[in-house]
């Protein structure tokens, strides 16, 4: 059994992550790449990037001995529904010399997966995004919310820069000094913190600086909310405390009253500390008193976990986990 090894990759917009373990909860190598998603890198790049990172993770293993293997990413509905991209992960598979199978799983059940055993639960997702799913016999069951940030993605880091703009936008309508949030982004934008004369020239400097880049950078003001938050000021903890509220929300859509399975938190917003991970904990803690609370960890190994326990050797999953996946810290 320990002479087998499985293969986990955690494949995100930014980066790729890969994990080679044996059985027996070695590590035997990790490897790293660029940004793999394809469907904001295309699937040709996305799986030079996969391949890639499975060198890496491989450079010391025979790829014969890799039993089965395990993708986690981001619209993986939608890799699987497309014959170019899938024919372009199995040519990267294949080419890093493994012959084993793999499965591909979105990124929420890995997320999921990283932070417990539990084959049924919840996972709360906030980084530039926002979404939450319920996990049933460790697959995906229901989903809420991850509507992007035109239509939801309510209490995500996009959220929370585009909120803390328009508080901006709203101190300069009124004629108001800007609050200390509302400065620093203002120095953020526009690069100065002088109001004009005519707030509204202000104003029109502040839409003309966010609608000139693509909406979704307004995720990179969030940890100037976080940061202020962080100091007490006031605008920023009021910012903290409705994402938390909405995030929450997310999950009741999703979650009934009263179960006790874990949730998992996910994300950067909610795996680091942070306000936001302590007032969504908190409001979690109330509408689910009895239900544990877990960080997500090591995505990569969680892939690899997922891949290992469906081989039939594996006969006790949740030991497994405990050798395969380091808690987060």
């Amino acid at each position: 059994m320990s002479d087998s090894v499985v293969v986990g990759l955690d494949v995100g917009g930014t980066s790729t992550r890969a994990a080679a373990l044996s059985l027996n909860g070695v590590r035997l190598g990790t490897g790293r790449a660029g940004g793999g998603n394809p469907t904001s890198h295309g699937a040709e790049r996305a799986a030079a990037e996969l391949l890639a990172a499975l060198r890496a993770a491989l450079a010391d293993i025979d790829p014969t001995r890799v039993r089965s293997g395990v993708i986690g990413l981001a619209g993986a509905g939608r890799l699987l529904a497309d014959p170019q991209g899938r024919a372009a992960f199995d040519r990267a598979w294949s080419d890093a010399g493994l012959r084993c199978p793999y499965a591909v799983h979105g990124d929420a059940l890995v997320a999921y997966a990283s932070g417990t055993a539990a084959p049924d639960g919840t996972v709360l997702i906030a980084g530039t995004g926002a979404i939450a799913a319920q996990v049933r016999d460790l697959r995906l069951d229901r989903t809420a919310d991850g509507h992007g940030w035109l239509l939801g993605d309510a209490g995500s880091g996009f959220w929370l820069g585009r909120e803390a703009v328009r508080r901006l936008l709203s101190d300069l309508d009124r004629a108001d000094p800007p609050s200390e949030l509302a400065r620093r982004v203002l120095a953020e934008l526009t690069g100065s913190t002088e109001v004009a004369d005519r707030p509204r020239a202000t104003a029109e400097s502040v839409v003309q600086a966010v609608t000139r880049r693509p909406p979704v950078e307004l995720a990179r003001l969030a940890p100037l909310v976080v940061a202020a938050a962080r100091e007490g000021e006031a605008t920023a903890q009021a910012l903290i405390r409705e994402a938390a509220t909405l995030l929450a929300d997310s999950v009741t859509r999703i979650r009934p009253a009263g179960v006790t399975d874990p949730v998992v938190l996910g994300g950067g917003l909610l795996t680091g500390d942070t306000p936001l991970a302590a007032a969504v904990r908190a409001e979690l803690a109330h509408r689910w008193p009895d239900a544990p609370l877990h960080t997500a960890g090591d995505g990569a190994a969680a892939a690899a976990w997922l891949a290992a326990r469906d081989l039939p050797e594996v006969t006790e999953p949740a030991a497994l986990h405990a050798l395969l996946v380091p808690p987060a810290a």
